[in-house]
């Protein structure tokens, strides 16, 4: 069972930076994908990005394509999400997921670990 432990939420003014990371431990398969999804008040979970087990292949959704970048760190088990032009709608809770398999899929039933997130405020 692998444990997903995310970081580096906070709250940032409108047009501002943070960096996550979500951060891996235990017994995991060594092909899986990493996604992100967020989840504002409200509103149902939906999908921000993912990477393939390789880092090679990513996945965006529209809302967050050209600001925001993952990217993995195979050595230190660890995959980030940088998110830079950050608007007030990009407010949520941000969830790091893993799926078994390659494939960097944007359908959050086919994550089977999940951390526990990290709250990003975006002020205007």
């Amino acid at each position: 069972q692998v444990h997903l432990v995310e970081s580096g939420g906070g709250l940032v003014q409108a047009g501002g930076s943070l960096r996550l990371s979500c951060a891996a431990s235990g017994r995991a398969s060594s092909t899986y994908a990493t996604g992100w999804f967020r989840q504002a008040p409200g509103k149902e979970q939906e999908f921000v990005a993912a990477i393939s087990s390789g880092g090679g292949s990513t996945n965006y959704a529209d809302s967050v394509k050209g600001r925001f970048t993952i990217s993995r760190d195979s050595a230190k088990n660890t995959v980030s999400l940088q998110m830079n032009s950050l608007k007030p709608e990009d407010t949520a809770v941000y969830y790091c997921a893993r799926r078994t398999g390659s494939y960097p899929a944007s359908a959050k039933y086919e994550y089977t670990s999940w951390g526990q997130g990290t709250q990003v405020t975006v002020s205007s």
